[in-house]
């Protein structure tokens, strides 16, 4: 699902572009060391007894509702520790499942895809409830939040002035122009339903060749920004769509489903006061709030972990 903003410690956040996407690439091959982290995110090592392991997939977003996440349960007087960056939802999943993680921000629509590329999708209620029946048995799903953030396939202002496309067109106004753009996005994007899978079985959409970037982070952006790339995969509470002028097309077909902003959970390993602290920040926490939460890592280069720690004082679940 996003803008990467990654460090290389996972405690003291790097906001700079060129930084971040250097200190993930380092972190997937050989983990990052911290003071209160293990040194090897991608190892897979169970979680201390009574510490809670908030993770987060390799995107800023992620990394924010993840600080959100645990300081929230901190605020409880629960012990927490991070794995910050760790990758997309391929290898998350699996050290959710073997207890490496005890927590996870996660997007429902967007998981459901994962587990059952077939799966339709009517609501989030309901979207929810198809996930559970997915999920290994030892996970869950808390209570989705208002806020959320899907895919889509956004064009930079030249291609859409070119071709005469507007914030109203709609993805299958693409059909005749798609053969002659290069789109891009994370390497997953290429082969998922909630991609160029389903961008041509749902829309007709063949594209002139794939570009594989980041999860809609710095390298997207300045592919997109440069005309390197004409469309991309962009989240949209991303806020560089407003500062470039992005045009993100419509998807009435609502091919990237619903993308609620849900919590991940191992069941065993979360006592019930933190259920009851990340159910409170979900009630909280709607779309407006994460683009105005995203603006200040992305725009003002806030550090995520402060953002998150005022935003939860703001909203009284400090």
């Amino acid at each position: 699902m996003t803008f990467t903003a990654k460090r290389s410690r996972y405690r003291t956040r790097h906001t700079g572009a060129a930084a971040v996407a250097l200190t993930a690439a380092a972190a997937l091959l050989a983990g990052c060391s911290s003071d209160d982290e293990p040194d090897n995110p991608l190892a897979g090592e169970k979680a201390e007894a009574g510490t809670v392991v908030v993770g987060s997939n390799n995107f800023a977003e992620s990394t924010l509702l993840a600080d959100i996440y645990g300081e929230a349960l901190r605020a409880k007087g629960l012990k927490v520790s991070y794995k910050h960056n760790i990758g997309s939802r391929e290898t998350t999943y699996g050290l959710m499942r073997n207890g490496s993680i005890t927590v996870l921000p996660e997007y429902n629509g967007s998981l459901l895809a994962y587990l059952d590329p077939k799966a339709g999708q009517e609501s989030a209620e309901a979207v929810n409830e198809a996930v559970k029946a997915k999920l290994d048995k030892k996970l869950t799903l808390l209570e989705p939040s208002p806020a959320e953030n899907k895919d889509s396939v956004s064009l930079n202002a030249e291609t859409a002035k070119k071709y005469g496309l507007t914030a109203e067109s709609t993805l299958a106004d693409l059909k005749e122009t798609a053969p002659d753009l290069v789109i891009g996005g994370s390497p997953e994007f290429q082969t998922r339903q909630q991609g160029l899978k389903g961008l041509e079985t749902v829309y007709g959409l063949k594209f002139k060749s794939f570009k594989a970037l980041d999860a809609g982070g710095p390298l997207t952006q300045a592919a997109l920004t440069g005309n390197e790339v004409q469309a991309a995969d962009v989240f949209t509470t991303d806020p560089t769509i407003v500062k470039e002028k992005f045009v993100v097309l419509k998807d009435p077909e609502n091919l990237f489903g619903f993308a609620n902003v849900t919590p991940l959970v191992h069941k065993d390993a979360l006592p019930q006061e933190g259920v009851d602290a990340l159910n409170a920040v979900s009630a909280k926490l709607d779309t407006e709030t994460l683009l105005d939460l995203d603006a200040q890592i992305q725009l003002e280069k806030k550090d995520p972990l402060d953002v998150a720690r005022a935003w939860l004082k703001s909203a009284g679940l400090d």
